[in-house]
């Protein structure tokens, strides 16, 4: 059985979260309505900014320690991360991963004037050296599901005076996270957090981001919004200095996400989430097949990548990766869909 029966009634198996989610039904309840108000004139997407409070805490809730003011609002995760690259001084080295998600490399490799240093995800932590300002890399790899050791990471970052960044798009939403762990967190919401494509949140806390100056403020990111229409002065102290304007349907689509994994609470998931991703790790296993051994909820079938097409046509959804097939449970998953995805799998071989 699924988490949120109530909310989700899926006509495939739907095991492809690592590259969209499925938004509940309160959502696109919820946006219905603005729409209809919309088109009946009494009212446009606009009326909703009051929402935004609403889904910075919200977020902040997930990433615990955070506070509402530690959050900015955007669009996508690589042009959040790429506030963070316009800061570092020319020639500064940042240590990525090797496989990471191109979303957090590319705002650093094609900056042009930094040392951008690429190492094996399990060797991060003893790579970080004295002249390594910045570490960026995913909570969670999209690819295989590989688990970053943020603890360690942050540890061993402090001590060499490097901030960390941490993309947790492919981790919030079934993932305990801790504020704490990292100097600058940036995630998007159509993944994991259920949400849309068009909302995103940077975290930072006041200290990490002393210095820094958004690129491209736009109105959004004014301290006083409406008073400063046409008469900018001040850029607000916090991490809301990085805000940009909100896609409102997509806020109010966001926000009943998060609402629902508020709800549920992301224990609850995380513990729903790795017994179903398990349970398929252990019989794809019978079947011959070598997935990584770390439990995540994102299971990556090797050599299987030619498979996608014919499990799509057999109503299984999942996502061609790296060579492999690429399978993540999340909590509108269930026992039958483990299942009809290996029958579908040992049918292959």
């Amino acid at each position: 059985m699924s988490l949120a029966p109530d909310e989700y009634a899926p006509e495939t198996v739907y095991l492809n979260t690592a590259s969209h989610g499925i938004a509940p039904a309160r959502a696109f309840t919820a946006l219905r309505d603005v729409q209809d108000r919309w088109l009946q004139g009494r009212g446009s997407p606009m009326v909703h900014e009051h929402l935004v409070p609403e889904i910075r805490a919200a977020f902040a809730r997930l990433l615990v320690g955070a506070q509402p003011d530690d959050i900015a609002i955007s669009n996508t995760a690589s042009a959040l991360i790429g506030q963070v690259a316009a800061a570092l001084p020319a020639g500064a080295e940042v240590l990525v991963a090797e496989g990471e998600f191109s979303s957090v490399t590319m705002p650093f490799l094609f900056r042009g004037d930094l040392v951008v240093r690429t190492v094996p995800l399990e060797s991060l932590a003893t790579e970080v050296r004295p002249e390594t300002a910045l570490v960026a890399v995913s909570v969670v790899q999209s690819s295989d599901g590989r688990i970053t050791d943020t603890a360690l990471l942050r540890t061993v970052t402090r001590a060499n005076d490097a901030k960390l960044l941490l993309d947790a798009t492919q981790a919030a939403g079934w993932v305990p996270l801790r504020f704490a762990d990292a100097d600058y967190w940036v995630c998007a919401s159509f993944k994991w957090l259920i949400g849309t494509r068009s909302v995103a949140f940077f975290a930072a806390a006041p200290e990490a981001i002393e210095g820094m100056l958004p690129v491209g403020p736009g109105w959004y990111a004014a301290e006083d919004r409406w008073a400063e229409l046409y008469n900018p002065v001040a850029l607000p102290t916090t991490t809301r200095r990085f805000d940009q304007t909100p896609d409102f349907l997509g806020v109010v689509v966001a926000l009943a996400g998060l609402e629902l994994l508020d709800e549920l609470t992301v224990e609850k998931i995380n513990t729903h989430n790795l017994t179903l991703a398990d349970r398929f790790r252990t019989a794809v296993i019978d079947l011959g097949y070598q997935p990584l051994q770390q439990s995540s909820a994102i299971v990556t079938v090797p050599g299987a990548g030619d498979a996608a097409p014919r499990l799509e046509q057999a109503q299984i959804l999942t996502s061609a990766r790296a060579g492999g097939l690429r399978f993540s449970f999340h909590l509108y998953n269930t026992e039958s869909d483990v299942d009809r995805a290996l029958t579908a799998l040992a049918d292959n071989r």
